[in-house]
C-alpha cells in the first residue's frame, strides 16, 4: 500500500505526490461537491450551506509546481493508494484532530478501540462513530414516516383486492380476502435500514457503549420497526439504494440513509476494495473549530449558526441583509463580537476585517476577536495582536479611535505531546486561560 501524509492549509511540492499519483490526479482541482457525488463522505452534512467549507472548495488546488490543501482533514483512497490529511498541528500522532472530534462529536479514541491500524478499518470506525450524531440530528424531526403498501389477508377489507393472491390463498372461500393497502407508517424502508445498522453496531465490542449516547432514539427506532428480521438485511439495503430520500425537509434523514448504507455494505468488502473509485471521509476543520470554541464559551455568547440556518440576524430593518456572526456576547453593556477562524493567522486578511467591523458596528460592540489555533512553539508576540481603528483619511491629519479594538487571539496548540492524555491535560490548562479572556 502506498501512503502519503500531508497537513491542512499547507503547500507541498507536486513531486511529493508521485507515490499516490493516480489518486492525486483524481482529486486535484475537484470541488467537494464533485467528490461528494463520487462517493466521498463529507462531514458536516450541510456542505452546500457552509460558508468556510463550500461546494466550490477544493481538497487540493494546483498552484504552479505545488498543491495547496484547505481547511479539510480526513482520509482518501483509490486502489492501493492512500492520502491522509492531518491537522497542521499533528506530530507523530494527530492528537489535535482527535481532540476536536472528542470535544465536538464525543468520539472515542480510535486507537483505543482497534489494534488493527489498517487505514480501511480506521475509515470504517469513523463512519461507525458518526452514526449516533447523525441519528440524533435526524430524529429531531421525529421518527421518519412514509407511505408503505402493505399486504393483508383477512375479513376487514380496506384497500385494493389482490385477485391473484386471493385465489391462491382463499380457495375454497372461508371468509378472508387478500388485499393491499397504502398506509402512512413508521415501519418503512428507511427506519428498517436504521434498525439494521443499530443491530450491526450492537455486535461490535464497543457497540453498546457507542449507542448508549442515543439510547432514547434507538428505543424509538426499535419500537417502530416491528417487522424487523435479520435475514431481510440485504433486501432492505437494495431497496434503500433504489429509493433515496428526496424531500428537502428530510435532508438529515438522507445523510443518515447514506451513512447507514456505507456501514452495512462494509460487511462483505472493505470500503473501496474491488472497485477503482475514490472513497474516504473528510471533515470540515473550520466547522469543528467553531463548534469547539462554542463548547468553551457557549454560556457567555450567543452562537448563530449560518451552516444550520439558526439564529439569523440582519444588518438593516425589514429583515434585509441576513448575517451570522459566529459569537455575540450575552453582555450587552460591553458587547464583544468573536469570529472563530481555523485558517492560519497570515490568511486572516482584509475581507475578514471588513466583515468583523460590520458586525461590530451593527451590534454596537467596541471589541472584536479573531480566535484561531496556533502552534505552541510560535513566538508569543504573534499570538495576540491588538489593532486600533484609524479615523480620518490620508488627506487629513490621522488619529486613532482607541476605544475600538480587534484582537487576534491565538490558542496555543501543543504539538510535542508524548501521548493523548498529556495532550488533553495541556489543552485543559490552555482552555482555562482562554475562557478568562471573556470573563
Amino acid at each position: 500500500m502506498k501512503i502519503l501524509k500531508i497537513k491542512d492549509n499547507t503547500s507541498e511540492k507536486k513531486s511529493r505526490f508521485a507515490e499516490v499519483e493516480n489518486l492525486s490526479e483524481r482529486i486535484v482541482n475537484k470541488t467537494l461537491e464533485q467528490l461528494d457525488r463520487e462517493g466521498v463522505f463529507v462531514f458536516p452534512e450541510f456542505l452546500l450551506d457552509a460558508e468556510d467549507l463550500t461546494k466550490d472548495q477544493m481538497i487540493l488546488r494546483s498552484v504552479n509546481d505545488a498543491y495547496r490543501s484547505a481547511n479539510v482533514m480526513g482520509f482518501l483512497g483509490y486502489g492501493n493508494e492512500r492520502l491522509i490529511i492531518e491537522s497542521r498541528f499533528s506530530g507523530n500522532e494527530d492528537f489535535f484532530f482527535q481532540y476536536l472530534l472528542d470535544k465536538v462529536l464525543d468520539f472515542p479514541n480510535i486507537g483505543d478501540l482497534e489494534s488493527d491500524a489498517d487505514l480501511n478499518n480506521r475509515l470504517f470506525n469513523f463512519l461507525l462513530f458518526l452514526f449516533p450524531y447523525y441519528l440524533k440530528i435526524a430524529m429531531r424531526k421525529g421518527v421518519f414516516k412514509k407511505y408503505e403498501r402493505n399486504r393483508y389477508n383477512d375479513e376487514n377489507v380496506k384497500g385494493t383486492i389482490d385477485v391473484v393472491r386471493h385465489i391462491e390463498k382463499n380457495i375454497p372461500f372461508i371468509g378472508n380476502v387478500a388485499y393491499n393497502q397504502r398506509e402512512f407508517s413508521y415501519d418503512n424502508l428507511l427506519t428498517e435500514l436504521i434498525r439494521h445498522t443499530i443491530e450491526f453496531i450492537r455486535r461490535k465490542s464497543y457497540g453498546n457503549t457507542l449507542l448508549l449516547r442515543v439510547k432514547d432514539e434507538v428505543q424509538l427506532i426499535v419500537e417502530a420497526t416491528k417487522s424487523y428480521k435479520l435475514y431481510d438485511r440485504q433486501k432492505i439495503i437494495d431497496r434503500n439504494k433504489k429509493h433515496i430520500v428526496h424531500h428537502a425537509y428530510f435532508r438529515e434523514y438522507l445523510s443518515l440513509q447514506r451513512l447507514c448504507l456505507l456501514i452495512l455494505q462494509h460487511q462483505k468488502h472493505q470500503i473501496g476494495q474491488g472497485a477503482l473509485r475514490i472513497y474516504g471521509i473528510l471533515f470540515d476543520g473550520a466547522w469543528l473549530w467553531e463548534e469547539y470554541i462554542n463548547s468553551l464559551i457557549g454560556d457567555l455568547f450567543y452562537h448563530p449558526m449560518n451552516k444550520g440556518q439558526k439564529g439569523r440576524q440582519h444588518l438593516f430593518d425589514g429583515k434585509k441583509g441576513p448575517i451570522y456572526p459566529d459569537f455575540i456576547s450575552v453582555n450587552r453593556e460591553n458587547r464583544i463580537i468573536a469570529d472563530a477562524k481555523y485558517k492560519p493567522l497570515d490568511n486572516i486578511g482584509n475581507k475578514d476585517y471588513l466583515q468583523l467591523l460590520a458586525y461590530m458596528f451593527r451590534f454596537e460592540a467596541n471589541k472584536g476577536y479573531y480566535i484561531y489555533p496556533e502552534a505552541s512553539n510560535i513566538e508569543s508576540l504573534k499570538l495576540r495582536l491588538e489593532l486600533s481603528l484609524n479615523r480620518g483619511t490620508t488627506y487629513e491629519k490621522e488619529f486613532s479611535r482607541n476605544d475600538i479594538h480587534v484582537i487576534k487571539y491565538g490558542m496555543k496548540i501543543p504539538v510535542n505531546a508524548d501521548n493523548y492524555q498529556t495532550f488533553k491535560s495541556e489543552m485543559e490548562i490552555i482552555e482555562k486561560e482562554f475562557k478568562q479572556e471573556f470573563i
